[in-house]
């Protein structure tokens, strides 16, 4: 469903690049902004110092004086994997500074809400916590630091996500999103903004002649949760992954981490980010979909590998369980959206979907799935409560969701009790009645800042390669220039194939051998066709859009394609 055209990228300036890398190389890494050889040294050199950070220094103290004063310190997380490595970090970071009296809470996604609110306070004050430390969180959470302060607990927000008109009352505020902060990497996920914070108390212990613990051991979480996020692999957060990912490739990450890479069957020595984001991250994410974050915070936290695999069965259960809502969800959704029209093009500009009995913790994903399928932005509502409404918001490329939100709320102050996000996801709560009004509110505002053009989607492609491009040194060689993903995509080439067999696997992938230039025979794999036009044994050649990639199987490497958009040439 919707409009799909394939586009090649303009040729780029490489000048600059070294000659030794190959030319279809030198053009992909320039498409993606790499000017010079500098910005290929993923070394932690490369990382801008952390006193950039607005009130970073402010923060490491009071963290500083409640070590030395053995203060009861609260972490206050998030329920998803970057909440999770936030929290995980923290906690571990400070226990190997000193701290003896730590914990953590993570709001209940269904009874708390989000971030710091004043019930998630309540349960800090009763467990006596005198310093509140938010990870992922915090910079919209006036309520909660206002409860915090009336209750004689300090706040130290440390958080990502875009700051409003005005900011909460803590005792620190560190995020590179905040007005007057100078720090350059503005995409840091939240586990990165800890991991900064934990640097500069680091700085200030050790001025106090107090030994501190090599921040590096921890860097596998850092990648984990800047992956998981989808934030943009700009220079700080592609050094930060690619860091954490030289790690657990040698060995070197938390049991916890171990684990969940067994349990998905993928082998710690050729990690990849992609591994991170589509393997390990959902089984932590479904934590704080389905149950609680705790979970899988506490799996990251295991000193014990034995112990982190029983976790990590139990997450990969969860996941199960996760992916199977998921399905009924969006087959729901799926019909909704096929009902609206026959013709993709005349969809709505922004699609808002609710069915009774939906799951709250898994509309985000449905959201995003409904948003690939149809390539509109898509917000997807589920019963929080009797009366209450909890979405979540997908976008497109050209729309920031978070601002369409804002827009809607100065027009219309009745319609949303709450909202927050950013350019391609938000999270928003309302009243059940006002779904309809809503819906057509932001329908009107939608179609008013989308072009037409803005709703078909292009597909890019770094050109077409040769037999040469089909093995296994090229696809290494690729992957050596990671990490890739959002911001810093992952090459993809496009050419013509002919179509020496397919079948289908699973319920919805097609498995193909194809040939390609020079006659090279080669395997394919697309995920989640259209049942209804594949397998079509009338078809002899196809136009497909890929990448190629490594099949790990029974001991063996082939390169395999990875098929992301195909149509019959017959």
């Amino acid at each position: 469903m919707g409009s799909v055209r394939i586009q090649r990228y303009p040729a780029a300036d490489i000048s600059a690049l070294p000659e030794d890398i190959p030319l279809i190389i030198r053009q992909v890494l320039a498409r993606r902004g790499i000017k010079g050889p500098s910005q290929l040294d993923l070394s932690t050199q490369g990382l801008p110092h952390f006193n950039t950070l607005k009130d970073v220094m402010a923060a490491a103290e009071r963290i500083a004086a409640a070590l030395r004063q053995q203060q009861r310190i609260c972490i206050c997380g998030d329920f998803d994997a970057d909440g999770a490595t936030s929290t995980a970090l923290m906690v571990s970071v400070l226990q190997a500074m000193g701290a003896s009296h730590i914990g953590y809470i993570v709001p209940n996604r269904f009874a708390d809400g989000y971030g710091l609110s004043p019930s998630v306070v309540e349960q800090a004050r009763l467990q006596g916590a005198e310093l509140i430390i938010t990870v992922d969180s915090g910079i919209s959470c006036h309520a909660g630091v206002q409860a915090a302060n009336a209750a004689g607990i300090d706040v130290v927000i440390t958080d990502h996500h875009l700051a409003g008109a005005a900011l909460p009352p803590a005792h620190a505020i560190v995020n590179p999103n905040q007005p007057e902060c100078q720090f350059p990497g503005k995409s840091i996920a939240g586990v990165g903004v800890a991991f900064y914070v934990l640097l500069a108390l680091r700085q200030h212990l050790r001025k106090n002649g107090q030994p501190t613990p090599n921040l590096a051991d921890w860097l596998d979480l850092v990648a984990l949760g800047t992956v998981a996020d989808v934030v943009k692999l700009d220079g700080v957060n592609r050094i930060l992954v690619q860091q954490g990912l030289q790690r657990i490739r040698a060995g070197h990450c938390r049991p916890g981490i171990q684990a969940l890479l067994e349990v998905a069957g993928r082998d710690p020595a050729s990690l990849q980010a992609a591994d991170l984001g589509f393997a390990v991250a959902p089984r932590i994410n479904a934590a704080g979909r389905l149950d609680d974050m705790g979970a899988g915070i506490e799996c990251l936290l295991a000193s014990d590998l034995n112990q982190a695999r029983i976790m990590a069965r139990e997450l990969d259960r969860l996941n199960k369980d996760r992916r199977h809502i998921e399905t009924e969800m969006r087959e729901e959704a799926e019909t909704y959206v096929s009902g609206l029209t026959d013709d993709a093009e005349q969809l709505p500009p922004i699609l808002v979907l609710h069915q009774s009995g939906w799951h709250q913790g898994v509309v985000g994903i449905v959201a995003g799935r409904v948003k690939e399928q149809c390539h509109r932005p898509v917000i997807a509502f589920a019963e929080a409560e009797p009366g209450w409404l909890k979405g979540s918001a997908r976008s497109i490329p050209g729309l920031h969701i978070r601002d369409l939100l804002e827009r809607l709320h100065t027009l219309h102050p009745e319609l949303i009790e709450r909202f927050g996000g950013h350019a391609m996801a938000a999270g928003l709560t309302l009243r059940s009645e006002n779904l309809p009004a809503f819906r057509t509110a932001i329908t009107v505002i939608a179609e008013s800042w989308l072009e037409p053009g803005q709703l078909n989607r292009t597909l890019w492609s770094d050109g077409e390669l040769g037999p040469a491009g089909f093995t296994e040194p090229f696809v290494k060689l690729i992957e050596s220039y990671g990490p890739w993903g959002q911001g810093f995509s992952e090459p993809m080439f496009d050419g013509e194939f002919t179509v020496v067999s397919q079948r289908l696997v699973g319920e919805r992938h097609l498995k193909l051998v194809l040939q390609g230039p020079d006659r090279v025979t080669l395997d394919a794999i697309a995920f989640n066709i259209d049942t209804g036009l594949w397998p079509d044994n009338s078809v002899r050649q196809i136009h497909a859009l890929y990448k190629p990639q490594l099949n790990h199987f029974r001991g063996r490497t082939s390169v395999q394609l990875l098929l992301e958009h195909f149509t019959a040439l017959r």
